[in-house]
């Protein structure tokens, strides 16, 4: 198979430098051009550091080349209004890393392959899960396939700081992130929206409520969600059900024992573990924010769309140590 010709915008960014590391290494993607305002004639190694001695690219201010899909890494209303200013080939197909088009009235499919495969082998624009939504999304969907969430889910989840992106602000600040705890956003999160949308795509007569508690942990990448809610199945009952779910997804791993962020970081995994707690099943998941919460899934999309192997290109290791 051909080379993917693949356009980055706004890469200067935690995403465009977790699309280059992987897209770098993927033996079937050439990128053509990364995008940068703030970074125009720079070299891409001089920015993303961990890249020297990996890649000649410089980044550029205007696009340019022949490609075949382009990922836009652009912060939250950004996306939309770049596409307006910028005409682009109809043939072009665009995964879209923000948040501006994940809800329905949107012309770009979900892009979450556990819950749209289908759609997306055949679509030209992706909207990208947010990284909270995709754990979340990812500990709930086998329950509202059957039909069986029947009262409030209460989720408490924790993300690193990269969830934040690199604009510089008091929360991201080291000295008061290290070694520091702290909830935002509480029970009103972007991302409540779009969990919100695949429940009722799955199970339409769910009518309850959502409660979520985000927090900011004291460390650089991961997101470790803990979701619980009310069930008459039996935990057993309940495993089954999940394995089946997932049986056919290459990234999602249910855990028999306690799982940890140590064991996702750098991958593209989602790992699920499931307690029964009197009436309650406890839910714990866990991804790295920054891949299957942001360009590793990107980076699956593209390779659904393109009909390739789905984990090609995203077989990492976790660095466990």
């Amino acid at each position: 198979m051909k080379k993917i010709k693949i356009g980055i915008i706004g890469g200067a960014g935690f995403t465009g430098g977790e699309l280059l590391r992987v897209l770098l290494n993927h033996p079937n993607a050439e990128i053509v051009f990364v995008n940068s305002k703030s970074h125009s004639g720079k070299s891409v190694a001089m920015v993303h550091t961990d890249l020297v001695g990996d890649t000649d690219l410089v980044f550029t201010e205007s696009i340019s080349g022949l490609i075949d899909v382009l990922f836009l890494c652009l912060g939250h209303n950004e996306a939309k209004v770049w596409l307006s200013k910028n005409i682009l080939n109809a043939e072009i197909k665009i995964i879209d890393l923000s948040q501006d088009h994940r809800l329905a009235m949107s012309n770009f499919v979900y892009g979450l392959p556990e819950l749209n495969r289908t759609a997306i082998l055949s679509a030209k624009r992706i909207a990208n899960p947010g990284c909270f939504a995709t754990g979340i999304q990812l500990a709930l969907l086998p329950l509202a396939n059957a039909g069986l969430l029947k009262d409030d889910i209460h989720i408490s989840a924790t993300t690193g700081s990269t969830g934040a992106g690199q604009a510089f602000g008091h929360a991201t600040h080291f000295s008061w992130r290290q070694n520091n705890l702290s909830i935002y956003k509480a029970f009103e999160h972007q991302h409540l929206a779009e969990i919100g949308q695949s429940i009722q795509l799955l199970q339409p007569d769910y009518k309850k409520d959502l409660h979520f508690i985000p927090h900011r942990g004291s460390f650089t990448r991961g997101i470790f969600a803990s979701i619980y809610t009310s069930t008459v199945l039996s935990l057993e009952e309940i495993k089954k059900l999940f394995i089946e779910f997932y049986k056919t997804h290459p990234f999602v791993h249910i855990c028999n024992e306690a799982i940890d962020l140590k064991q996702v970081v750098n991958t593209n995994k989602c790992l699920l573990h499931l307690e029964k707690h009197n009436n309650n099943v406890l839910i714990t998941a866990c991804i790295d924010n920054l891949l299957k919460g942001a360009s590793g899934q990107a980076i699956q999309n593209m390779n659904l769309m393109f009909g390739l192997e789905e984990t090609t290109g995203l077989k990492l290791k976790a660095n466990y140590f």
